[in-house]
This record gives C-alpha cells, structure tokens and sequence, in this order.
C-alpha cells in the first residue's frame, strides 16, 4: 500500500516494492490504474535519482514532468518527451476520477529528497523529529494508498487515516532497514531528537559501526513504525465489507500481505539486533511464505 519506499534511497531504489502492481490480487478492471499510476511515480523516482545528473537538473526535470502532469490533467497535450507515462495516465485519470493532487504531492516528495540530499558544499538535512517524518511520508507514501482506496471505492476519513498510518509505516520501515545505504548516499533520516535522547552524533551515524546507543535508537524507531502500522489493522476488513465479494476478499488479502511485509522486515531487523548501520535485512522466499500465511490468517503483526 506504499512507496515508496517508495534512488539510493530506502523508498526508490527498490521503486516502490510495496506497491502491489497490477498483481494478480486486484480485479483486473483495476490493473490499468494501478499500472498508470506505478509508471509515473517511478518515471518520476528516476528523474530523482537515476544517472549522474546534478540537483538543479533534477529539479528541472520534475518541474517539467509536473507541468505534463497539470498538461494531461487539464486534457492539453503533454510534452513528448514522456508520452508513455502520460498518455495512459490521462485515460485513467478520466476513467476513474483519480485525486490528482496525490500525484502532484508525490512529484514533492522528489523534490523534497532532492533539496534534503547532502552535497560537497552543504550538509544532509536533519530531521528534526518523528512529526517532520510523518510530514514527509504524508507527500512520499500515503497518496498511494489513498489512490489505491479511491480505485477501490473506498472514501471514509476512518480508513483514510487507517491507510495513512499503514504507508507511513512501510516508508519509515524502509528508512530503518536501509541506513547502510541512505547515509553515504548523503541521506539522513534518524530524527534528530532521538539521536541526542540516545547519545548519537552524526558522526557516530556516518562510521557505519553499530554501537549499543545507535542500535537502541533504530530498535525505537522500529517500535514507532510497528505502532503505527498497528492502527491500520483494521483497514483489510473494512476494504472487504466495503468494497464486497471475491474482489473485496482479494484486496483485504493484498493489503494484509503488504501489511506483514513490513513486519517482516522489522522481524529481520530485531534478529540483526537492529544492527542496520553495518547490514541490510533481506526478504527471501521464505519469508514470502510467511507473509502469505500470516495474512491468510490474519494474524496479528
């Protein structure tokens, strides 16, 4: 239900593998939305951070892309230059009424990664604390599931906070498990007031050396991100009644999948003893198996 994690960074280098794309779960009448919408979010991922371009051109390229995005919306004639993604786009904009704001606040969270990424001349912003996070995944993950919601009829502010606090979630997830890739890529997202609760220094974050203090701040940080996921629990069952049938147990048991996919991941973390500064937890196959039977059965995360 997410992105973004949603580049180097956690949400977009893997594009967005939380986004259940086109899968054999959703009704096929969903899979050309869903598939329009993935192709723009990871076009706009790779402007971001794809090649060797400098931060000024990569910002150009976005504001170009969104001023094809406010092009397609309008029913004007996008540039050439990503016809492919616009193009089908439009037809589903129309089709299903999507909010494209959503869109517009993804192409943010680009920009945003962007202006944040350090440089030789200026340092990685700092997040400040876990409210300036979930303001950020409020541009990088929810519109997603906010824009799967929409496809599925399913409008109620209940869900919409249920989806919200499942895909910031599955973004701070990502950030937790990619230290060891974000922080050399000059990408910082340990927020800043629970370093200094636990005594670590950026310094401390850019040695890549787990310590007892840096694996007890990201063994909080997971906490928070389980905690939050945990208020959306509710959200399958509710997808189910609304939206009825086969088709609402099919997408009740994607987003379950998607749900335990994160608390895998935090799973993989905790036997690391959240030891991510120096390692990466991977999802085997295995563990597909698991996330699939946890959600068959509705267990608990």
């Amino acid at each position: 239900m997410s992105g973004i994690h949603y580049s180097d960074s956690s949400q977009a280098k893997s594009h967005y593998e939380n986004f259940p794309v086109a899968s054999w779960l959703c009704p096929p009448a969903l899979r050309p939305p869903i598939a329009a919408i993935y192709g723009f979010a990871r076009t706009a991922d790779d402007l971001a951070d794809e090649g060797v371009a400098t931060p000024a051109q990569r910002l150009a390229d976005l504001a170009a892309f969104r001023a094809d995005l406010v092009a397609c919306v309008a029913g004007d004639t996008p540039s050439p230059r990503w016809a492919g993604v616009f193009a089908p786009l439009g037809v589903q904009i129309r089709a299903f009424g999507l909010p494209t704001q959503l869109l517009h606040d993804l192409i943010s969270a680009f920009e945003q990664d962007i202006a944040y990424t350090g440089t030789a001349t200026q340092p990685a912003h700092q997040y400040a604390d876990h409210a300036e996070l979930l303001r950020y995944c409020a541009l990088s993950a929810n519109p997603v599931g906010r824009l799967l919601l929409h496809l599925y009829g399913v409008s109620d502010e209940v869900a919409l906070q249920e989806s919200d606090a499942i895909c910031s979630a599955l973004q701070l997830i990502n950030f937790w498990q990619d230290p060891s890739r974000d922080i050399p890529n000059a990408r910082f997202y340990l927020p800043a007031d629970l370093m200094a609760a636990h005594g670590v220094r950026r310094a401390d974050l850019q040695a890549l050396v787990d310590t007892q203090n840096t694996t007890q701040l990201i063994a909080q940080c997971d906490h928070m991100a389980l905690t939050l996921m945990q208020n959306g629990f509710k959200l399958p069952a509710r997808v189910a009644t609304s939206v009825g049938g086969f088709a609402g147990w099919r997408a009740a048991l994607e987003l379950r999948c998607v749900m335990h996919g994160g608390a895998r991941i935090l799973h993989k973390i905790r036997k690391l003893q959240h030891r991510t500064l120096s390692q990466r937890p991977v999802i085997n196959a295995w563990d597909g198996v698991v996330i699939l039977a946890k959600a068959l059965r509705q267990s608990k995360l």
